[in-house]
């Protein structure tokens, strides 16, 4: 059953040329997921409730031009967007058209959803046996938790990520932007790249499914291991490292800045550029051991010296030296650095006929950054174009 052409006017090309797409999913971490597909070049077809639509749609203000919450523009691109009502027969027969000619369906409903709609596993194998149904889910299909509700601030709370985050002990915090979401739209990405393969090679597609607590469990990293391996709790410590040191924020003349150095070699060119070699020789000082012990007062030594001088002129020298150090960004300041509107901040057409800047999928091919994707679709944008395809392929 032919999929229903691409707009002729979508030229991007990319590695994943020929690739289809349907995305039933919503919110962030499905869409984030089917985002990077399409600007690596699938063909993507987003499916929503008729009349309601993403709720990410009304997640505002602000609003981008058309009306839709920036937050929609966050995850939306790149694809042509219908309504179909899964719980309603000439819905689910939709789906299974469109799925009989794709190569992969994303979605994130709760676990017993699509079985519900007649969508299940058993259904969409039988529809195309090389599809590949990419899964994500908030706890696990498999887990005890599989029916609770989950979003992102819960999930890091669940994760332990609020314990290891904040100023202090006392005070959980959570990451600033939506982690288990992202993460788990990440490896959903992988999952399906990985599952194309093995479906080009075998002609079998599968099953692939990630859920939001173990994604964000997964980057505890470092920390998890610190327990795992050594039987400690970690909590927050503010912007320190739990197992490296100098690693934080420290004051300068002006704003403060933020410097790592993870070795020995690095911490003496770090002594030296602030004129305080003699460091290098205190005891205290001597492994990284000895300063992860005496935290406290390897900082205010590094300190008295960059209290010298503005932070603009540290970044500069730090770095010069082979030390990492950075100033403490905004937002609006990152986004206004040269390097980074040249290689991460994009535009896309707006509704409205004007532009829309977006961040990219920072990902380069042969040294060039992907091209960019089509503005996200109105609510039930392509409905006509799509039906009127696939009536014409006799399906």
């Amino acid at each position: 059953m032919p999929w229903p052409p691409p707009d002729p006017s979508d030229a991007r090309g990319g590695p994943l040329a020929g690739v289809r797409v349907l995305d039933l999913s919503r919110i962030l971490a499905g869409p984030f997921s089917a985002q990077i597909l399409a600007d690596l070049g699938a063909d993507v077809i987003k499916v929503e409730r008729p009349g309601v639509g993403d709720e990410t749609r009304r997640w505002g203000p602000p609003f981008a031009p058309g009306g839709d919450a920036a937050y929609f523009h966050v995850c939306n691109r790149g694809r042509r967007g219908i309504t179909a009502d899964l719980a309603a027969p000439d819905g689910r027969a939709l789906v299974l058209q469109l799925v009989a000619d794709a190569d992969v369906l994303v979605e994130n409903f709760l676990p017993g959803a699509m079985d519900r709609f007649g969508l299940g596993d058993e259904a969409l194998t039988a529809a195309n046996p090389r599809l590949v149904h990419a899964v994500i889910s908030g706890y696990g299909s498999d887990s005890s938790r599989a029916a609770w509700p989950a979003l992102d601030f819960v999930v890091q709370a669940h994760a332990g990520i609020l314990s290891v985050t904040g100023p202090d002990a006392d005070t959980p915090t959570k990451a600033g932007v939506p982690i288990a979401d992202l993460s788990a739209g990440l490896y959903a990405t992988i999952g399906v790249l990985a599952a194309l393969r093995r479906a080009e090679a075998t002609g079998r597609g599968g099953r692939v499914e990630v859920s939001l607590a173990e994604a964000c469990g997964s980057l505890l990293s470092n920390q998890a291991a610190n327990h795992l391996v050594g039987g400690a709790t970690p909590r927050a410590l503010g912007n320190a490292h739990p197992s490296i040191a100098p690693y934080e924020v420290l004051r300068t003349q002006d704003t403060p800045i933020a410097l790592a150095a993870t070795s020995d070699r690095q911490t003496a060119r770090l002594f030296a550029v602030i004129g305080a070699p003699e460091l290098a020789d205190d005891p205290r000082f001597a492994t990284n051991a000895d300063r992860v012990r005496h935290r406290g007062a390897l900082a205010a030594a590094i300190e008295a010296r960059l209290t010298g001088r503005p932070c603009a002129e540290w970044v500069v020298a730090l770095n010069e030296a082979g030390v990492a150090a950075a100033p403490i960004n905004t937002v609006a300041g990152m986004l206004a650095d040269p390097d980074t509107r040249a290689g991460l901040v994009t535009a896309v057409p707006g509704a409205d006929g004007g532009e829309v800047a977006q961040l990219r999928t920072p990902i380069r091919l042969d040294g060039a950054p992907l091209p960019p994707a089509a503005r996200p679709p109105g609510l039930g944008e392509h409905d006509a174009a799509v039906r009127a395809a696939l009536r014409r392929s006799g399906t």
